[in-house]
């Protein structure tokens, strides 16, 4: 079983919300079901194919929110040293042909969002960079081809997440 490494609010959040589902939402659509089987003949009931539909969706969420609170592994990046790149690193990168630079913060899978410059540990780019640290040079495959990065600074700043 593959941990998920996460940070504590991303835990907090989707415990909450698998709580809330299996508390909450269960006996709702429970409810909406029995009142639809009251209005008689199922093969029919819009009302009813629609609530057990979303029961559907709502039970393969519950499993999937199981799983990953199941196999997660709580991180707190600020404890951690930074010198080389890890789980909650933001890195400064430099790409030695365009000399754009680029700059990246690993964090769990739940938490990625590349648009922010959050990546997945488990995506290509963070598998090349994790490990490597300041002055190293650093070759990842794109999909756009191979690209070289000098590796500028590495360092840990707060993650914000919403």
């Amino acid at each position: 079983m593959q941990k998920e490494p996460m940070l504590k609010v991303t835990y907090r959040k989707l415990s909450e919300e698998l709580e809330q589902l299996k508390s909450e939402e269960r006996g709702k659509i429970a409810k909406i079901i029995d009142e639809a089987r009251e209005l008689g003949d199922l093969k029919e009931n819009a009302e009813y194919h629609a609530a057990k539909d979303k029961q559907g969706l709502m039970e393969a969420r519950i499993a999937e929110l199981t799983d990953i609170v199941g196999r997660a592994q709580v991180i707190d990046p600020s404890t951690l040293a930074h010198e080389r790149i890890s789980f909650g690193s933001t890195v400064v990168m430099t790409d030695q042909e365009t000399e754009e630079e680029l700059t990246y913060t690993i964090v769990g899978g739940q938490e990625s969002n590349p648009s922010r410059g959050l990546i997945s540990f488990q995506s290509p780019v963070a598998k090349a960079l994790l490990g490597k640290e300041e002055g190293d040079e650093v070759e990842i495959t794109l999909p756009s081809g191979k690209r070289t990065y000098d590796i500028e600074e590495v360092l840990y700043v707060e993650i914000k997440l919403g």
